[in-house]
């Protein structure tokens, strides 16, 4: 019987060079991005698989620290190594090492002194809401389920009114959290369409059963994101209108505006770091909500 061994580690260098890797995570196990004592986080999960394929302890930064439960399809890490193999080397090696639910997608090489966190300029989310009379059982890590009809049109609207430079106080949990709670909003969008038809079940009422709330902006407030999907979802039901909106953002309370809204409809899309815009401003309004 032959043995498989472990492949030699790649080789260390003594200048060592910066990393930029791109991943894809489900967030539904981990207790969010940053190292916490009270579960399992994934920083930790992509440091031990880091050590384990380069041989040394590496510490990474990551563009955002999503909250428990928040998923990621362009979450960006920096982190300087000795290690000697190539981009493709660490974009094949390193996942025999991370769980399933963890996934490289990208990995170049960086300037050193690159900091994912630090030199980010814009960023990507989207919340994604199951807007059906009937719950679906396997969306539930993944979407957050509003059996009433939203009316995604006046959500739009309302939501158009957050575009701009503004104090965003309203939306931050716990403020304030940050020396400044001005953001700028290049673009925010509600869209609803079809979405994830390989789970094959024909739809209760009409294939446009997901709303997808876009928005993209220079930097996000603590659950900035979340406070406004659970302002919108108001709107959505007839409770407010686009000029509430504008009255909570005017009045800058946080009591004013809408719930936090569950983390798992929350997903980190892309991460920019120059002035182009991101993939959010380039959209089409009929676009599907899509897992890639």
């Amino acid at each position: 019987m032959t043995l498989e061994t472990e492949p030699d580690l790649p080789t260390p260098v003594p200048d060592g060079r910066t990393l930029r890797m791109t991943l894809a995570y489900d967030g539904t196990n981990y207790c969010g991005w940053q190292v916490q004592p009270n579960g399992i986080a994934l920083q930790a999960v992509v440091e031990e698989g880091l050590q384990q394929f380069t041989g040394t302890k590496t510490r990474v930064v990551a563009s955002g620290r999503t909250d428990a439960g928040v998923h990621a399809l362009g979450q960006v890490i920096s982190f300087s190594t000795q290690s000697t193999a190539p981009c493709r080397g660490f974009l094949q090696g390193l996942p025999v090492h991370l769980p399933d639910d963890v996934v490289v997608r990208a990995v170049e090489e960086a300037p050193a002194g690159f900091n994912a966190r630090y030199d980010a300029k814009r960023k990507w989310y989207r919340y994604v809401i199951h807007n059906s009379p009937i719950r679906n059982p396997f969306l539930r890590n993944y979407t957050v389920w509003q059996r009433s009809r939203l009316d995604d049109q006046a959500m739009h609207a309302a939501v158009s009114q957050l575009v701009g430079t503004h104090d965003f106080r309203c939306f931050e949990t716990q403020w304030p959290n940050r020396s400044s709670s001005v953001r700028t909003i290049y673009h925010a969008r509600v869209t609803r369409g079809a979405a994830w038809e390989v789970w094959g079940a024909p739809p209760i009422s009409d294939s446009n059963e997901f709303l997808c709330f876009d928005i993209e902006a220079d930097g996000f407030l603590y659950n900035m994101v979340r406070a406004i999907a659970g302002t919108l979802i108001h709107v959505g039901r007839g409770r407010w209108s686009s000029q509430d909106m504008l009255r909570i953002l005017t009045e800058g309370k946080r009591t004013q505006a809408g719930e936090t809204a569950p983390p798992q409809g929350l997903y980190l899309m892309q991460v920019g770091y120059d002035d182009t815009p991101l993939a959010a401003t380039t959209l089409t309004a009929k676009n599907q909500v899509s897992p890639n």
